[in-house]
């Protein structure tokens, strides 16, 4: 797959011990992502924040919460974004959804013409 110029970043936080029946809702949209055939779909996980809730979550040892943060981040033509949010949007009971436009630069995959991670192109 080639993507270049405009396209969509979509990101979508949600918290770490949110589930879709049983499994991690994060592994859920990257699943459905991979299957919908969009570019690519990364997880990265929060070291502290708060949301709607104003409950503050973090890693510090006397904190009680374990549920961080997690973002899902999407980037793919707008056309195919906009149709995978609206299958995913109801499975976010709580968390948040933002879209924006973004720029591609380089999209290349191993063993597309790059060295791999830390290799000269």
């Amino acid at each position: 797959m080639t993507l270049q110029g405009p396209a969509k970043r979509l990101t979508i936080v949600v918290g770490e011990n949110d589930t879709w029946h049983g499994r991690p809702l994060y592994t859920e949209l990257v699943h459905r992502a991979h299957a919908a055939g969009l570019a690519g779909a990364s997880v990265f996980r929060g070291i502290e924040g708060f949301g709607a809730s104003h409950h503050i979550h973090t890693t510090r040892i006397l904190s009680l919460s374990e549920d961080l943060p997690v973002a899902v981040v999407i980037v793919d033509r707008a056309d195919a974004v906009t149709r995978f949010v609206d299958e995913v949007a109801p499975l976010v009971s709580e968390g948040l959804i933002t879209l924006a436009d973004v720029e591609v630069v380089r999209y290349v995959g191993r063993g597309a013409g790059g060295r791999g991670a830390g290799g000269a192109a």
